[in-house]
């Protein structure tokens, strides 16, 4: 039976709705609010007290779409209780719409699930708290631009003045104010009569009603008010609040408002419109392009910081010089290293090695990536940008203590970014395949799901940059595409398989609507945006993209075109063994599809360092060049062998020897030479006041092409000094909020409430001593009186209620069934836990009976 047809069985408060809730209904409660389970509340009576405190309601009204919004708002401003009618008509308005009236059913229950609204539909009633955070006031204006109703705006205002009001007004003098205002209320909530007294309006007071009517209601007079003026206060359409201060009463502005609380109702979410289309090969294709492309990149970003990276700031991060050199070295803006650093960040490929001068380096994770197969090198690089919380957009920004946001410092966590990303990817997965969608679109569609609030309160333009979530938004969009996500701008195959997104929606016509409430296609309808993916549902859904990226990357090669003007062209990327020792022996010149390796002095030169010989370069080349090995390189190769090694340099400070005594006589002649502080001590040896490198360098840079000898007079072969951090974890998401509970946590949880509630609310009878018997106060005995009543109730079988102090000075209260009591200790079924447990006998802090329950 309903609360309609059975008035007496309507709840009396929101615990007694929550008692009548079934299990499934009460789960879902906890799943849209996780915060009300952190702690699991004791008992319903609990779980209604928390769910009404302001932080978990305002929680609660931040996560609203914007119809369910305005719902909550229409119900602020309606009667206490409301009729599902009258809170029909606040947002259909007198014409009513049949979108409102389609969606309200819905809107009404998802509310209610949530334990906004409670009670059935002849009584409906808003959360005291959300009644207080969402009604109109001087101080917060309401979103619905409604301002006080006649009983509240004539609260302070004299009888005589009241009776003025409604003799005007053309309503009999009553002997009392009440009476006066509920008939002037009545007044304005007539359409017929409203509209009888409109008519009689001057048009300059009718001018200054539909400046109000949508708000804000309050506006400023002088002490002696025009006509126009007066004859709206005259007749109670405007009403004083303060010196100079009117306001429009909400029954008159919900009445030229045709019943209306917001001036456009949004039962229905925008859609998200494509702004092109594409054939999905080609989305994949460029896809997999930016997807290689990001590979590259954080793999040139690692080589760069190849024997320690940046210096650690004192604050923390990158300073600002240290980005832009980063930036010069990857070919990219500031903001795109910033990004390409924070993702390496987030997966954990680099971070701070912790040493006294503390840089930034690679991790031994990097050596383990670097070894994976390209498209599983690109998942884990997608996997932890979807689930960071650090946001590489802020970079450059200003703190709340105007201090400047850097890379990889602290101040760049924003809570609400995967969650961001993960639905901006959701609603480009419910496009058809290959189609981009309008990036207004999307933001307008982000904005109904989740309005923004201007100030905690009122919402905001979709877009504005005051909207931190369409900020999050557009970098979502950006970063995607970067990280080969999306192509195009749509998303690509593999990117669909990274969010676990159903197989792609084809472009044709929607089937025509069958239902009353479906009056619009099937993916403009406001279903929920899907929750994001477990870990472990998230890594097989990046080993399923991993797949589908796979055959769209480039295979490795392993060759590169040798050409005459001392170029090599690599036609696509090299296996890592080739790519490597090509980077040591040239320097690359341009990137691309193509990348041109220049071969140089100072690049032969640096393999010799390295130890390869002549042969050995000669060998290299023309096994891995599918064009003859040009002349000219030949040469080059050739004329630095033979010069590399003819001097040798040693500890002396440093000394420089050499087998012909000419050369060494240039170098003393050379002007250049002149810091080095040079010296001949024989006819084949130099000595110098510089250290070795120094003098390497120096004699390097005078066109010379010296080898460093150790001790023993061998040659030292030069190699890159790969500088790793200690093992590191990548850094953890900041969550937004508690957790969403899985089934297991809300079984056990109801259960437990189940029980407390059994417990609070179980009849029983006063112990002896205890002269209250208040429902709620645990009981209090006698230690001998409690003992006795065990014992009696281990023979009679009979449950009891105790009161129980654990070990910790925690109280509460339990419905127990005793079954053994010896040794200080009683061995009862523990109805609120549901299972058996032992207490100690002096931790009881009374007993007493249940009471026989009245059929």
């Amino acid at each position: 039976m309903s609360t309609e047809e059975n008035p007496a069985a309507a709840p009396r408060s929101l615990a007694e709705a929550l008692r009548g809730r079934d299990d499934v209904s009460l789960a879902a409660l906890l799943r849209s609010r996780p915060d009300l389970i952190t702690p699991v509340p004791t008992d319903l009576t609990q779980l209604a007290t928390r769910a009404g405190t302001r932080a978990s309601v305002v929680r609660a009204l931040e996560r609203l779409d914007r119809f369910s919004l305005q719902t909550a708002q229409a119900l602020a401003v309606a009667s206490d209780p409301a009729t599902y009618d009258e809170l029909l008509g606040l947002l259909a308005g007198d014409d009513g719409d049949p979108a409102v009236s389609a969606a309200l059913p819905r809107t009404l229950a998802a509310l209610r699930e949530q334990a906004l609204v409670w009670g059935g539909d002849d009584r409906l009633r808003l959360v005291r708290t959300a009644r207080e955070l969402l009604a109109p006031s001087p101080q917060h204006p309401s979103p619905t631009g409604l301002g006080p109703t006649v009983r509240e705006a004539t609260a302070g205002m004299s009888p005589g003045r009241i009776q003025e009001i409604v003799t005007t007004a053309g309503l009999p003098s009553t002997h009392d104010s009440v009476s006066a205002v509920a008939d002037l209320t009545a007044l304005f909530n007539d359409p017929a009569r409203m509209s009888a007294l409109l008519d009689e309006a001057p048009a300059e007071s009718v001018e200054v009603l539909e400046r109000l009517v949508w708000g804000p209601p309050y506006g400023q007079v002088t002490a002696d008010p025009a006509p126009r003026l007066r004859w709206l206060l005259d007749r109670g359409l405007l009403l004083p609040t303060a010196p100079g201060t009117v306001v429009l009463p909400r029954e008159v502005a919900l009445r030229l408002r045709a019943g209306r609380a917001h001036r456009t109702p949004e039962p229905v979410p925008p859609p998200v419109e494509a702004a092109a289309t594409h054939r999905p090969q080609v989305v994949d294709a460029t896809a997999a392009g930016q997807a290689y492309t990001a590979l590259a990149t954080v793999e040139e970003l690692l080589k760069e910081w190849h024997e320690g990276g940046p210096a650690v700031l004192r604050a923390g991060g990158l300073s600002v010089r240290d980005l832009k050199r980063t930036a010069a070295a990857l070919d990219v803006t500031e903001p795109v290293a910033a990004f390409w650093v924070e993702l390496a960040y987030a997966a954990g490929l680099v971070a701070s090695d912790g040493e006294a001068d503390e840089r930034y380096a690679a991790t031994p994770a990097y050596d383990e990536w670097r070894e994976q197969p390209p498209a599983e090198r690109w998942a884990r690089l997608a996997t932890a940008w979807l689930a960071a919380t650090r946001t590489a957009g802020l970079v450059g920004g200003r703190d709340a203590k105007d201090h400047t946001l850097s890379a990889l410092g602290p101040g760049l966590d924003r809570s609400a970014a995967p969650e961001v990303r993960h639905r901006v990817l959701t609603l480009l997965a419910a496009l058809p395949e290959g189609a981009a969608p309008a990036g207004e679109s999307i933001l307008a569609r982000l904005a109904w799901e989740r309005p923004p609030r201007a100030g905690g309160r009122g919402p905001v333009a979709a877009g504005d940059a005051d909207d931190p979530r369409a900020r999050l938004a557009r970098w979502a969009l950006t970063e995607a595409e970067m990280l080969g996500v999306t192509g195009r701008g749509a998303l690509s195959t593999h990117g669909r398989a990274l969010i676990g997104a159903p197989a792609p929606r084809r472009a044709e016509a929607e089937p025509e609507p069958e239902g009353p409430g479906d009056k619009l296609p099937v993916h403009h309808r406001p279903t929920p945006p899907p929750a994001p993916l477990s870990p472990a549902e998230q890594a097989t859904a990046a080993a399923a993209a991993a797949r589908l990226l796979a055959p769209l990357l480039p295979e490795p090669l392993d060759h590169v075109l040798l050409q005459a003007d001392l170029t090599a062209v690599a036609p696509g990327p090299l296996e890592r063994p080739l790519a490597d020792m090509l980077g040591v022996l040239a320097d690359v010149e341009s990137k691309g599809g193509a990348t041109v390796y220049r071969f140089t002095p100072g690049s032969v030169r640096r393999a010799l360092d390295a130890g390869q010989t002549a042969a050995d370069l000669h060998a290299f080349l023309a096994a891995h060049s599918r064009t003859p090995v040009p002349q000219p390189l030949t040469y080059l190769i050739d004329d630095v062998a033979r010069r590399h090694g003819h001097l040798r340099v040693g500890a002396a400070s440093a000394y420089v020897r050499c087998d012909d005594d000419a050369v060494l006589s240039e170098i003393l002649a050379d002007k250049r030479a002149a810091a080095l502080g040079l010296r001949r001590l024989a006819p084949t040896v130099l000595a110098a006041q510089a250290d070795p490198a120094g003098l390497l360098e120096g004699l390097r840079a005078m066109g010379f092409a010296p080898a460093a000898e150790s001790a023993q007079g061998d040659v030292v072969i030069a190699r890159a000094h790969a500088h790793r951090t200690p093992p590191r974890t990548p850094p953890e998401p900041v969550p937004d909020g508690p957790p969403v509970p899985d089934d297991t946590l809300l079984t056990a949880a109801i259960r437990a409430i189940r029980a407390g509630d059994l417990a609070s609310t179980a009849p029983r009878k006063p112990a002896s001593g205890d002269s209250s018997g208040r429902q709620g106060e645990l009981p209090r005995t006698t230690a001998a009186e409690t003992l006795a009543t065990m014992q009696a109730a281990v023979l009679t079988g009979e449950a009891l209620w105790i009161g129980y102090v654990n070990a910790e000075g925690a109280a509460s209260q339990r419905v127990i069934a005793p079954v053994r009591v010896e040794g200080g200790f009683v061995t009862a079924y523990d109805h609120t836990a549901d299972e058996v447990r032992t207490y100690p006998l002096h931790r009881i802090t009374g007993v007493a009976e249940l009471a026989d329950e009245e059929s």
